[in-house]
């Protein structure tokens, strides 16, 4: 098998057992549930639909971090991720500042593209119905635990640390755009739907980009981490902006919301001019 098939091989086998450990908890938990609850075996396997909303939320808090936990752990016993401190030990500090910088410089011009893709072109729009779980998640007293911690170690182990470090032996240095691309594009495909999927193509090239400067994941963990961490707490402090637009973010007032857009590009620019330099290979 030359370099390039077991590459890309590799790649495709990491990417099915991420998707495979995240549907089997499901599955299990729900199962495990209704069997708990006294369902019938024979309709145990049907899912928790028509069950409390209670019940629901604990299946999807328990398998949501019950497939987090498995995933990390499956990937690093297989080294599918490599554990290292190397990158730690030259004290990024400086580094991973601008990362959380440039994290919050994407947020309000990430949310007013969606929305344009969602008003212009028909094939973006999505059913709100398609977020709940992931609302239902960040509501609940261990939802920033998965949200924010768990999920961000979780993907980045799999996408950058697995995906792309595989992808990479297939491209000489000169071509090292082209893994960064296919792995975003794998991260896109992973988020389900098309909206979702075109904003995590873009974010995953950010951070394919950052892990080929540094040849580590923290980056991206630092960025993923600030990002949930900001869409948690705007979950919690204004729950009314769940399904809101973000011109509610600014009180229906056009030119506030254009200042908040230029302020985040103010943001966003001089931390990724930062990372150029401090990122050189």
């Amino acid at each position: 098998m030359s370099n390039t098939t077991k590459a890309w091989t590799d790649a495709i086998l990491y990417l099915i057992v991420f998707i495979f450990i995240q549907a089997a908890t499901m599955c299990i938990v729900g199962f495990v549930a209704n069997i708990a609850t006294g369902v019938p075996l024979e309709y145990a396997w049907r899912g928790t639909a028509a069950v409390s909303e209670q019940r629901n939320t604990s299946v999807l808090v328990l398998s949501s971090a019950l497939g987090a936990i498995l995933t990390i752990s499956v990937f690093l016993w297989r080294k599918w991720a490599p554990f290292s401190r190397e990158y730690i030990r030259t004290r990024p500090w400086s580094v991973l500042f601008w990362v959380v910088f440039l994290a919050l410089g994407t947020i309000l011009p990430s949310e007013w593209m969606i929305e344009k893709l969602e008003l212009n072109f028909p094939m973006f729009r999505v059913d709100e119905s398609q977020f709940e779980n992931l609302i239902t998640l960040m509501k609940t007293p261990f939802g920033y635990l998965i949200v924010g911690i768990l999920a961000p170690v979780c993907e980045e182990m799999v996408f950058r640390g697995a995906i792309l470090r595989s992808l990479q032996k297939s491209f000489s240095k000169k071509m090292h755009w082209w893994p960064i691309v296919f792995s975003a594009l794998i991260f896109g495909i992973a988020h389900g739907h098309l909206l979702a999927g075109f904003h995590a193509f873009l974010v995953g090239l950010l951070l394919g980009w950052m892990y080929y400067r540094t040849n580590s994941i923290l980056p991206g963990i630092v960025f993923h981490w600030m990002n949930n961490t900001v869409a948690f707490l705007m979950i919690k402090m204004m729950p009314q902006m769940a399904d809101g637009k973000l011109i509610d973010l600014f009180h229906g007032d056009d030119r506030l919301m254009a200042g908040g857009l230029f302020f985040s590009l103010c943001i966003f620019i001089p931390s990724l001019l930062q990372l150029c330099s401090k990122l050189k290979r």
